[in-house]
Formats: structure tokens, sequence, C-alpha cells
């Protein structure tokens, strides 16, 4: 159950895997693409996942229509500011969006930079029509090696002061977080802060590698650091906050099902987990049902659910401030 009187935030949600089905269709028809369906349920089977999937990188292939859309910068900045206002319309408070803008332009050889303007661009519109509170955070795609990690990193540096932090996403397995150290010197540099993709598809090395020598201050997913209680015990002495994915880690097959998720594990050792919703376009799912269906699937208790909700406000990117602002203006909400 989602506490009303704590502001329902989402830390962890990409918006290349937030693209609504409705718009697959409008840009593949305006655009004369390619579509293996021409209405909504017959296309969903080929851009959501139906069934449990065999690994992440076979998750991501879910991914290849929906980016096959992107085919000019206006496409880009429509589903920024889409993503926005479903946020919203799911009664989020605060969300931090995260994107590869080189991932986004890929498919039709945009301009990475021109990308990122066109999702600055999409994202304000969709909070002044909204109201509600969005930061962005900029991923490197460690499937393209360090040398693009670079040039995706310039294209970002160029509106440092609109992007809040640095993910690192992608190919877990074979590209090591101490590839891009130099990224993350250059984006730490900036005052961006970090967050980084680790322990889902490799184990507890990677995180601390994501932590050491990156300076992760969250990890998405982290599913491995249960496999080490030194790991577990610093990331609970220094309250590095956990991004938990709950049903896109049981689709991607990095948990068995729901009852086999170490959230649970995580909340009652005093770590800084929180529920989000990482790719609901992709997972067919929204924030809400994180909370109320996958959460209880978990285990989780009702107060753990509450303490979730309270770790991702803790563990947002937002100044003390801006915490406390937002706090007052739910506790005002529900009164």
């Amino acid at each position: 159950m989602i506490s009303q009187d704590i502001p329902l935030i989402d830390l962890h949600r990409h918006i290349e895997g937030n693209i609504r089905i409705s718009t697959i269709l409008d840009l593949a028809r305006q655009h004369n693409l390619f579509l293996p369906a021409w209405d909504e349920e017959s296309l969903r089977p080929h851009v959501q996942v139906q069934s449990q999937q065999p690994g992440v990188m076979v998750f991501l292939e879910k991914f290849s229509v929906p980016m096959r859309m992107l085919v000019n910068l206006e496409a880009c900045r429509r589903v920024a500011y889409e993503a926005v206002l479903d946020a919203a319309m799911e009664g989020i408070d605060y969300i931090e969006l995260r994107f590869s803008p080189w991932f986004m332009a890929e498919s039709h050889s945009l301009a990475p930079q021109g990308v990122v303007e066109a999702v600055l661009d999409g994202v304000q519109s969709g909070h002044d029509e909204s109201g509600i509170q969005v930061k962005l955070l900029g991923i490197l795609s460690r499937t393209y090696g360090p040398e693009v990690a670079m040039k995706e990193l310039e294209a970002m540096l160029s509106f440092a002061e609109h992007i809040v932090g640095l993910d690192l996403a992608g190919d877990e397995a074979n590209f090591p977080a101490e590839l891009f150290e130099r990224h993350f010197e250059r984006a730490r540099g900036v005052g961006w802060k970090a967050t980084i993709h680790a322990g889902e598809a490799a184990g507890v090395e990677s995180v601390w590698q994501s932590i050491k020598v990156l300076g992760a201050q969250r990890i998405g997913h982290g599913l491995a650091i249960v496999n080490d209680p030194a790991l577990m015990d610093f990331l609970f002495e220094r309250q590095i906050g956990i991004e938990c994915n709950l049903t896109s880690n049981v689709q991607t097959s990095s948990v068995k099902n729901y009852p086999s998720h170490p959230m649970k594990t995580f909340l009652e050792n005093g770590l800084c987990a929180s529920i989000n919703s990482d790719d609901p376009g992709i997972s067919g799912i929204d924030l809400n049902y994180e909370y109320e269906v996958a959460a209880p699937k978990a285990g989780l208790t009702d107060a753990q659910i509450r303490q979730a909700q309270l770790n991702a406000l803790e563990s947002a990117f937002l100044t003390p401030r801006e915490k406390q602002n937002l706090l007052k203006k739910k506790k005002t909400a529900s009164s």
C-alpha cells in the first residue's frame, strides 16, 4: 500500500523504456516505418515482455522496435514529454528520468547533442504542463565501449546544468566499471551525482568497482549485493541507495521469481532500498503496480513498503531543502 503522507518517487525509469504503444504506431504511420503489427494489442507482444526472458540482453531486444521510431529530434522530444505526463498520471510526485543519447540517436544516425537538447525540451514541456518535479540523469551505454561513451558524455556535458547525475548501463558482464573511470571523473567535475547499474548481470565485484572506482552514490538493481555481507555492511554504513526494480528483475530472469528477490533482505538489514519501475513500457507495468502487486509478491510487509517509500526520498538526488519541501507539500495535500 502506498503511503499518502510520503511523496511517491521513482528514481529508476528509462525514457527509452517508457514509450507508449500508441506513440509507436503514430510515429510509424507518420514516417512510413515498418511495424510487425498495426494495432495496439497485436503490436504489444513485439514491444512488451509477455513472459520471463532468459537474460537481460534478451529483454533489451524488446527496445529494437521503439528505438526505430526515433526518426528525428521531434520524436525524441515527444517521448520525453510523454514520459513526464505518464509519471504525473500515475500520481508520482518526483521522478528521476534517465536516458542514453547515443542509444536514442543510433537507429537514424541523429546527432547525440541534438537528442539531449530535444529530451531536455520535452521534459521541460511535460513539467510545465503537469507540475510534476523532474530531474534528469544521463546514461553512458557500456555496450558501445569507452570511446563512444566519451562522445556520449561530451554531448551531455554541453547541457551540464540541466542534468543532475550520470549512470552506466548496458552490458555489465563484458564492460566493467573500471573502463569508465575517466568519464565519471569528468562528471564529478561538473557536480553530477553517480548511479550505476551493477550487480544485475555481474557479481559483487561489479558493485564494489562501481562504488570505489566510479564513486556511485546509488546502485541500480544491485541483486548480487545480498551475496556479500561485507558489501551489505559497507552500503549500510554509508547509506548508499539501491534502486530495486522488482518486475523487470523477474522478467530478465535476474531473479527466479518475486519471493526470491533480495529486496526484503535489503530492508531487513537497514539498507536504503527503494521501489522503482525501470522500463514500464517494456514491462507492461507502472509504479503503482510495483507497490501494490509486485512488492507484496516479493514478501514485503506494509511497514517495509512504507520504508522503501521513505528510502526513495532519502536517496533522491535532491537537496535537503528540496526533500523537505516535497515532504511538506505531500503532508499538506494528504491532511
